[in-house]
């Protein structure tokens, strides 16, 4: 008679997320610093992830389309815990960590007890991330119906043009421009088209 064998219970291990409240413009660096400490120190089993939440944003300069990643929650750095695994010494480590100012309190400031996000704040902030990484591409500044605008690509290269229409889920705009003198509606992507300045 065959053995059989018994097949390891695979544990679903329990999550928590915290936030550190950090100095704005420095959430980029606050990440790798912690990528560091946590392989350095050997918190791998405790810190799961350093995550920081990033947007595509394009904006045009110089005739030219500039695509540039954006904080999703300017100021805040969150970490993924294993359950009731953030002992004192990484709390107390971690809050001296330069540009970290403190973990998320229930008080005022770094004064109070650390609190986790709840499990439908974590969910809303994945879920944002994700859609936005499937929508891809979103303005830095929205165009306004009203504004006028210069095409830089396509057969009306180099018109300016007044926005009749603004569709931002299909990123389009109707634009009219001005053709020997007469009015002309044109449909255009927002890659067509540049702000003035």
């Amino acid at each position: 008679m065959a053995d059989t064998v018994q097949e390891p219970e695979v544990k679903q291990v329990e999550t928590k997320w915290y936030v550190l409240r950090v100095v704005s413009g420095k959430e980029r660096k606050v990440k790798e610093q912690l990528d560091k400490e946590v392989s350095r120190n050997g918190w791998t089993e405790s810190i799961k992830q350093v995550f920081l939440p990033m947007e595509k944003v394009y904006k045009v300069q110089n005739g030219k389309k500039v695509m540039r990643e954006k904080n999703y929650f300017p100021g805040y750095v969150m970490l993924e815990v294993e359950n009731g695994k953030l002992t004192d010494d990484i709390i107390h480590y971690i809050s001296n960590i330069s540009n970290i100012m403190h973990f998320l309190t229930d008080g005022k400031g770094s004064k109070g007890n650390i609190i986790s996000l709840r499990k439908a704040e974590v969910n809303k902030m994945l879920g944002k991330v994700d859609e936005m990484n499937d929508q891809g591409v979103t303005m830095s500044e929205p165009f306004i119906v009203g504004e006028t605008i210069r095409i830089i690509e396509g057969p009306f290269n180099d018109f300016n043009g007044v926005i009749e229409e603004v569709n931002d889920e299909k990123k389009k705009l109707k634009v009219t421009v001005k053709i020997f003198g007469r009015s002309t509606p044109v449909e255009l992507n927002y890659m067509q088209v540049e702000k003035l300045a």
